[in-house]
């Protein structure tokens, strides 16, 4: 393994290396935490581009797959011919629909009616993250669809940590901090910066309307209503 590879992976990213028949597959999840180290990010990256490059050319690198998992947009300045995100095929995790949360249900084993869904859904909207993490903890018996409800946007809810970790982010940015408390004050869409909407959404945390923004979900608004 490169040593910048084993020193920095362990750090700043969630690492797991898949083999089999031969391949092998190197899964970087949470990659946004290199962002925030750029004395590093600029190496890092480029070992990662030189992977794919040698992968055209030698035959025993096409044997390599990379996959890079990140919930923020790349916007620290990286060379376009040293970047492994303008490569490869980038796909954005998009919210569910209603009938994508139904079948995730059925799949959980769980008999819902349409108004079950329906609420939940009121709180979550389609995040696949909320919405898989809900019916998990309600399948496994940890607790029912009307508690979760009632302590979701609460750290004594089962998104406690995810919701940390955006407060955290978000304390780390003022002009994200202050551009949120604007959004999650007002019942409508609203115009914001350009700059920190592009960033919001990157987040997962705000959804556009036109050219307005608001909070992606309740459970959101509720959060960083009372946090802030």
């Amino acid at each position: 393994m490169h040593p910048l590879f084993a020193q920095f992976v362990p750090k700043f990213a969630l690492g797991k290396i898949y083999i089999k028949q031969g391949r092998v597959k190197i899964w970087l999840d949470e990659v946004d935490q290199v962002f925030q180290h750029p004395e590093i990010a600029t190496s890092f990256f480029a070992l990662l581009r030189t992977w794919h490059e040698r992968g055209k050319n030698e035959a025993v690198w096409q044997k390599l797959r990379l996959v890079i998992v990140h919930s923020k947009e790349v916007y620290i300045p990286l060379n376009i011919n040293q970047s492994p995100f303008n490569v490869g095929l980038p796909i954005e995790l998009r919210e569910l629909n209603w009938e994508e949360v139904e079948n995730l249900v059925k799949l959980h084993h769980l008999e819902w009616s349409s108004e079950q869904i329906k609420e939940l859904m009121a709180m979550v909207g389609g995040h696949p993250y909320l919405v898989r993490q809900a019916l998990y903890q309600i399948a496994r018996g940890r607790i029912t669809l009307e508690k979760l409800l009632q302590v979701a946007p609460t750290e004594e809810g089962p998104y406690c940590d995810h919701l940390r970790r955006h407060l955290n982010n978000l304390e780390e940015h003022p002009e994200l901090l202050t551009a949120i408390k604007q959004i999650i004050t007002i019942d409508y869409p609203i115009s914001i910066g350009t700059k920190e909407g592009f960033k919001l959404r990157s987040m997962g945390l705000v959804k556009f309307q036109g050219n307005l923004v608001m909070p992606l979900c309740e459970l959101y608004r509720r959060y960083f209503s009372y946090r802030l």
